[in-house]
C-alpha cells in the first residue's frame, strides 16, 4: 500500500515538547509516520496511542509494547483513553488531511484522477456514501453541503446539473460526477472545481466537521496542564475551527474574559501564525503546500 511521507514531521513532533514517559496520541494514525517519530523520544515508561477508522491503515500497525492502534475515529477518544485508564494525556497529534493511499486506490472515490466507484467513505462500514448523497439528497440538501463544505460560487447551477443527470440515470462513478462537473465549471479552473466538488462530498459523507469539532472539545479536559495539542490542516473551513478554538475556546472565535480581563479559553497558541513548510519539503512532499501546522498549549485547570 502507498502512504505518503508524513507532512511537517518534525515541527508537527516538537511542538508536542514530547515528555519521554508521557503519554500521548496519534489521532490520525494512517502510515505510522508521525506515530514512529514520538514512539522514538518516548523510553520504556512512555505511551503511545494510535486512532484510525479506515481498515487499510490498521495493516501500517506498530508491533511496540509501548502503542496501542484503536481502530475508531477520533471522536472516541475520551471513551477510549478512559477505557485504557489513560487521561490525562501530555499530548495530542491530529494530522487530518486525507491519504496518499486514499486517493491513489480509485476502489475509494476520493480522487478527481481515477474513474471509480463514487464512495469516499474514511470506515468502509459506514452505510452513507457519497453515491448516496449525489443520487438521494434534496436539491436544498446538495445546494447546503457544495455551498458550505465546497464554498462552490454557482452551486445552484452545479445542482440542476445533478439532478436533471439523476433523473435519466444513477450516478455510481467518480468518471460520471466528473464529466457533469466539466459542464459547470469555470474555463480553466476544471480541475480546482472537480477538487472542491468532492471535498464537499467527503465532508458530508465522514461528517468531517463535526467529529473534528467534538474531538476538539474533547482535548481540553483530556490534555494536562502544560500539555499539547499539535494539529495539521489543509482546507479554510478546518483551519479555521481550529485556529478560533485555540485562540478562544470557541469556534466562532467568541472570546470570553473574566472579571480582571484575562481570557477564558483552555489553551493558548504557541505561535500566533501556523507553521508551513519550507520549500524543501513542498518539493520532496507536494501533499504539504496546503497544510498548516497549529501548536497550543493547555492552559491551569
Amino acid at each position: 500500500m502507498t502512504y505518503h511521507q508524513a507532512v511537517l514531521l518534525k515541527p508537527s513532533t516538537e511542538g508536542l515538547n514530547i515528555n519521554p514517559s508521557g503519554i500521548y496520541v496519534d489521532v490520525t494514525f494512517g502510515a505510522g509516520g508521525h506515530s514512529r517519530e514520538i514512539l522514538s523520544h518516548l523510553n520504556d515508561q512512555g505511551k503511545l496511542f494510535g486512532f484510525d477508522q479506515d481498515a487499510d491503515a490498521l495493516r501500517n500497525n506498530i508491533e511496540d509494547s509501548r502503542f496501542t492502534l484503536v481502530p475508531h475515529n477520533f471522536r472516541y477518544l475520551k471513551n477510549f483513553l478512559k477505557l485504557y485508564k489513560s487521561i490525562p494525556v501530555d499530548g495530542i497529534l491530529a494530522d487530518l488531511g486525507v491519504s496518499s493511499h486514499q486517493f491513489d486506490t480509485a476502489e475509494r472515490g476520493f480522487s478527481i484522477r481515477f474513474d471509480g466507484p463514487l464512495d469516499m467513505r474514511m470506515n468502509q462500514n459506514d452505510e452513507l456514501s457519497a453515491q448516496t448523497v449525489v443520487n438521494e439528497y434534496e436539491e436544498k440538501d446538495l445546494y447546503r453541503i457544495f455551498k458550505q463544505y465546497g464554498e462552490i460560487k454557482n452551486t445552484g447551477k452545479l445542482c440542476r446539473t445533478i439532478i436533471a443527470s439523476r433523473e435519466k440515470k444513477q450516478i455510481t462513478t467518480t468518471g460520471q460526477l466528473n464529466e457533469l462537473c466539466q459542464t459547470c465549471a469555470p474555463r480553466y479552473q476544471e480541475n480546482k472545481y472537480l477538487a472542491r466538488v468532492f471535498q464537499a462530498l467527503r465532508i458530508e459523507v465522514n461528517h468531517e466537521l463535526d467529529a473534528l469539532q467534538e474531538f476538539l472539545l474533547a482535548c481540553g479536559p483530556l490534555i494536562k496542564p502544560g500539555g499539547r495539542l499539535s494539529v495539521i490542516t489543509y482546507h479554510s473551513l478546518e483551519d479555521r475551527l481550529v485556529k478560533n478554538y485555540m485562540r478562544s475556546g470557541h469556534f466562532d472565535g467568541h472570546q470570553e474574559k473574566d472579571f480582571y480581563g484575562n481570557l477564558l479559553a483552555p489553551f493558548k497558541p504557541i505561535k500566533r501564525k501556523p507553521i508551513i513548510a519550507d520549500e524543501a519539503e513542498i518539493t520532496s512532499n507536494p501533499r504539504s503546500r496546503s497544510a498548516k501546522l497549529r501548536v497550543a498549549e493547555r492552559g491551569q485547570l
